[in-house]
């Protein structure tokens, strides 16, 4: 009889502490509450804005130069340079400086060789002051300079030679020219288109 009593009484004890124990690996073992970890922020919550850029200041526009073409060299001159020039109708600039002279608004011309199709295109532009610097500038570091053109500063004179074709700048007051052709090969070629065309332009 004793030995059921005392049987009796160490089962409740163990079923306690079964109990703890379950409570104990429920509670995660560290009886510890883990704090929440912290939320990022998103991207474009936290990312500052940049700033604007300022606006550039626009270029000057260039400003209309218009000839006609028996103005800008006539048919006497033309003549006189070689007579086998005529107008060219359906003439198109080709010439990059031309080209580039009709971009600032200029007029272009061409003279065509009824013999062997060789063109002279001569080009005129009154571009802004900023532009005309930058032509001279260019025409200074790609070209040779060419006094016999005029006298500077009243007048500046270049001459180039590639790709078969010569190129003759000029730079009087508020004018840029351009004469490029393949019948120019040397500055001189070019010294009687040049004075004439500087002759025929209207005082500045």
């Amino acid at each position: 009889m004793p030995r059921s009593l005392q049987s009796s009484r160490t089962r409740p004890t163990v079923i306690a502490l079964v109990a703890a124990a379950s409570v104990m690996l429920l509670s995660g073992c560290t009886g510890e509450t883990p704090e929440p970890s912290a939320t990022a922020a998103p991207p474009s919550a936290i990312e500052t804005p940049s700033a604007s850029a300022e606006p550039t200041e626009a270029a000057e526009p260039p400003v209309p130069f218009a000839i006609g073409c028996d103005e800008l060299l006539t048919l006497e001159q033309v003549y006189e340079f070689n007579p086998n020039f005529g107008g060219s109708p359906d003439f198109e600039p080709s010439g990059e400086g031309v080209v580039a002279v009709v971009e600032q608004a200029g007029t272009a011309c061409g003279w065509v060789n009824q013999t062997s199709g060789e063109i002279i295109e001569i080009g005129v532009a009154t571009p802004p002051a900023a532009a005309l610097d930058a032509r001279k500038n260019d025409a200074a570091m790609g070209s040779s300079p060419v006094p016999t053109y005029g006298t500077p500063p009243e007048i500046e004179g270049y001459f180039s030679q590639t790709g078969g074709h010569g190129e003759a700048q000029v730079f009087s007051g508020p004018y840029w020219i351009v004469i490029d052709s393949p019948v120019l090969f040397e500055p001189g070629d070019a010294g009687q288109l040049v004075s004439a065309v500087l002759g025929n332009l209207p005082a500045a």
